[in-house]
């Protein structure tokens, strides 16, 4: 497989630099330069990187994330393009790929559609599938918080169990919208529903994602 997580990492950077540092993206309270130093503090700091999902660390994370913030924009926008350092654990074998590709291409999306006129991107099949294949495995995880039974289905027809239960929920897309709605962009994923009105606009509003 080729290197898809170093592809995303490089269309995000483009994107960053693009529009500047005071662009608004679709991460609540985050413009460019709040996303890009998320990005590079994931990356870089460890001992505060763990606030992303562990809530006592959250305030830290907090604290480091706004001193890179105030850091020259072009200057965090160019550790992002270079990738981390020796000492990251993104640089192990591939963690790139592993963790780097869902990541980096839902927060290019997060730059692009929130701003004036963006167009779609179309993604070539290797991309598609490989996030797919990272959706259905995490389905259920993801899909903890529906409040009705949820399903996941690709045009072809693939399906992946988000939840089970009912009234079901069947959202339907191309692999990267259904990606960005599990990841709680539902308003700006192109996707159909199908199931009951009711049950839908409680999908439509869950708290998805991290």
């Amino acid at each position: 497989m080729s290197n898809l997580g170093r592809r995303e990492r490089l269309l995000l950077a483009d994107l960053l630099e693009g529009v500047g540092p005071d662009a608004p993206t679709l991460c609540e309270g985050w413009r460019t330069t709040d996303l890009a130093a998320h990005v590079v503090v994931r990356e870089r700091r460890p001992d505060a990187a763990g606030g992303i999902l562990i809530k006592p660390l959250a305030a830290r994370l907090e604290r480091v994330q706004a001193e890179y913030a105030a850091k020259p924009y072009p200057e965090l926008v160019e550790a992002i393009r270079v990738g981390p350092p020796a000492y990251s654990p993104f640089r192990l074998p591939g963690a790139e790929d592993a963790g780097n590709t869902v990541e980096f291409f839902v927060h290019g999306e997060d730059v692009r559609r929130a701003q004036p006129g963006w167009s779609p991107r179309v993604l070539d099949e290797e991309l598609s599938e490989y996030l797919w294949k990272r959706l259905a495995a995490s389905a259920r995880l993801n899909g903890r918080r529906s409040p009705v039974g949820l399903v996941l289905r690709r045009p072809d027809g693939q399906t992946a169990v988000a939840r089970k239960g009912a009234p079901v929920v069947t959202v339907t897309g191309e692999p990267g919208e259904l990606l960005l709605f599990m990841m709680g962009r539902q308003a700006e994923a192109h996707v159909e529903y199908d199931g009951p009105q009711d049950a839908v606009a409680q999908v439509r509003e869950a708290k998805f994602g991290i």
